[in-house]
């Protein structure tokens, strides 16, 4: 039997959500629902973004002639269950309607079959239209949000869907919800399974774990439960090797204290000033739907060390990881891939880890030449200011001190000097090269290839560095390094 509980108000919603549904109402059918978590956030005060719309049938179709109408993106979800969404933009705000048609032949049965308690909620729309709406509530979701508390409406809730273990994590964290003994057995129980799960689903929900200020603390739930074994498997070897001093925890430990670390500087990037804000603006940047830097700089953290235990080895006496980084960035890779990341993504991951060392290396040296000051912008380009943040998070969670404590050491201050150099690095870079391909093919006499493209990084590295000034001195240059006539 449905309850039906206290009342929802359409000013609940808040503007633009209330007026969207106002202009998608005219394609909807009478007998649709506004469903899920759009009423659990209107009833928690939370600001709503994502309307969720349950109707007898024909949510595809529908989607599209919203879409249509409303100037979105339509997303076809699941053809075969009906499902559906609508991407648009207002007031420069994402948002996103989901429609679906009802599971189990009506409204009750669809909302028993939801994922969690708090999401089995309902209002009919027309009513709600209106003014305001009874909330329909067959699984007791309005006293779990009372409580504060996170339940499944059914013990084969995560069967049905193994992402679901991990949405517990993310909703947990994100509602301040504390997760029902049973829930979380029932999860740990069904961990094994969320591997069968497609990657770019898993992707979704993870990165936006990450995105929480509290995403480290979600990580460390996701594992309690077993979940990251069966999405990154590549992390059971890391509870199981051992770090040399200064460092003193494990690969594994050091690695989520990495991230809670990269979630602490986020949380305080004033310490950086005067760089903060640049860096601020600079890892908001999106990199293709729902993977922001930011989030991809907690996911560098939590991978950078993740092929120490395969290079593990005692040279002299002393443990040491040589490779760690170049084959690091091999299995970031790999995992990218899993995970559906997009080219651009995939690039800035693979990069962070296959570079988070060379601060390091380059801290090591009595003093670091305007050629390697150079190289390392070069190399690194737009990830220069990322690399920064994860070598300082890097090294608090060596022994796990705070950022901060970092940055007003030597090992900050050097770092603080790459930052200091970033903006006459980029704008050496973006001014015109002295030459061209056509200028050191026809001086060498050579074919277009590798060669070519050595040369001219050779000509722009000593235009960079003040060596030479004029197209002339430029050829001059490479005709007097050498192996060159």
């Amino acid at each position: 039997m449905i309850v039906k509980a206290p009342i929802l108000r359409l000013c609940a919603l808040g503007e633009p959500a209330a007026a969207l549904l106002a202009e998608a109402a005219p394609l909807l059918p009478g007998s649709a629902y506004l469903a899920g978590g759009a009423v659990r956030d209107a009833l928690l005060g939370r600001p709503v973004h994502d309307l969720d719309l349950a109707l007898p049938a024909a949510s595809l179709e529908t989607g599209r002639r919203l879409a249509d109408r409303l100037g979105g993106a339509f997303v076809p979800l699941h053809e075969a269950h009906g499902v559906a969404r609508v991407v648009l933009r207002r007031d420069g705000q994402e948002y996103r309607l989901d429609l679906a048609d009802f599971r189990a032949g009506g409204i009750e049965g669809d909302l028993r079959g939801r994922d969690f308690t708090v999401n089995a909620l309902a209002v009919a729309l027309a009513p709600l239209l209106g003014g305001e709406a009874p909330i329909l509530d067959p699984t007791g979701g309005l006293g779990d949000l009372e409580a504060r508390r996170l339940r499944v409406p059914s013990p084969a809730a995560f069967v049905d869907d193994p992402l679901r273990t991990l949405r517990a994590v993310r909703l947990a964290r994100e509602l301040g919800l504390g997760v029902e003994p049973e829930t979380a057995a029932l999860a740990t129980a069904s961990a094994s399974a969320l591997a069968g799960v497609a990657g770019e689903r898993i992707r979704e929900e993870l990165f936006r774990l990450l995105a929480l200020e509290s995403g480290g603390a979600g990580l460390r739930q996701a594992d309690a439960w077993g979940l990251l074994e069966a999405i990154l498997p590549e992390t059971r070897p890391m509870k199981a090797t051992p770090q040399p001093l200064p460092h003193r925890f494990t690969v594994w430990e050091h690695s989520l204290r990495a991230v809670e670390a990269v979630e602490r500087l986020l949380a305080d990037l004033g310490l950086l000033a005067p760089y903060d804000a640049a860096i601020a603006r600079h890892l908001e940047e999106t990199l293709e739907a729902g993977v922001r830097r930011r989030e991809l700089l907690k996911l560098a953290a939590l991978l950078h060390d993740v092929a120490k235990p395969e290079t593990r080895s005692e040279v002299e006496g002393r443990v040491r990881f040589i490779g760690h980084d170049k084959l690091g960035a091999e299995r970031a890779r790999a995992i990218a891939g899993r995970l559906r990341l997009g080219g651009r993504a995939t690039g800035v991951l693979v990069r962070l880890v296959a570079q988070h060392l060379r601060p390091m290396h380059l801290g090591q040296l009595e003093e670091v030449s305007r050629r390697a000051r150079y190289r390392f912008f070069r190399d690194l380009g737009e990830e220069a200011q990322d690399l920064i943040c994860l070598a300082l998070a890097d090294a608090a969670a060596a022994t796990g001190v705070e950022p901060v404590t970092v940055w007003r050491s030597p090992a900050g201050a050097f770092l603080a000097s790459f930052l200091a150099g970033r903006e006459e690095a980029e704008a050496t870079a973006a001014g015109p090269p002295l030459l061209r391909g056509g200028d050191v093919m026809a001086a060498f006499e050579l074919a277009p290839g590798p060669e070519v493209g050595r040369l001219l990084a050779e000509a722009r590295e000593a235009q960079a560095l003040g060596l030479v000034r004029t197209r002339e001195e430029a050829l001059e240059y490479l005709r007097g390094r050498p192996g060159r006539d």
